[in-house]
């Protein structure tokens, strides 16, 4: 597995390395062969795979079919953060237009209309 190294940044080149390797199933298979499995262990295991397989499979169908309703997806976020904390995105320098406020302690409250539009907002931020 190869994995490119952007602006000498080895520590997102690491996030995405680990990433990866968890979607493959790599730890899981480490973890399995660190000691013996018996062999009544390993059909257990290999048939309770199979009916979570075959469920994810049904579910996907039944929701391609339209016979249940798809989960809500997440929304993507901009990566602007205020660096630290209590500090505004405006002092930070990150753009929040007009929908973001601060209460008088300095921290970020936001307004229905941010709610509605799903703008990310820091942790910690208040809703009035």
């Amino acid at each position: 597995m190869q994995v490119l190294v952007r602006d000498n940044n080895i520590d997102q080149a690491l996030r995405v390395l680990k990433k990866r390797l968890q979607r493959e199933g790599v730890f899981r298979e480490m973890k399995r062969r660190r000691s013996f499995e018996k062999p009544s262990e390993k059909r257990a295991r290999e048939k309770s795979e199979a009916v979570r397989r075959a469920r994810k499979l049904a579910r996907k169908q039944a929701i391609r079919d339209g016979l249940i309703a798809a989960p809500p997806r997440k929304p993507k976020f901009p990566a602007s953060r205020p660096s630290a904390p209590g500090q505004s995105p405006q002092q930070a320098g990150g753009n929040t237009g007009d929908l973001a406020r601060t209460d008088p302690a300095g921290r970020i409250v936001q307004d229905d209309a941010a709610i509605l539009s799903r703008q990310r907002m820091p942790p910690g931020t208040y809703l009035r």
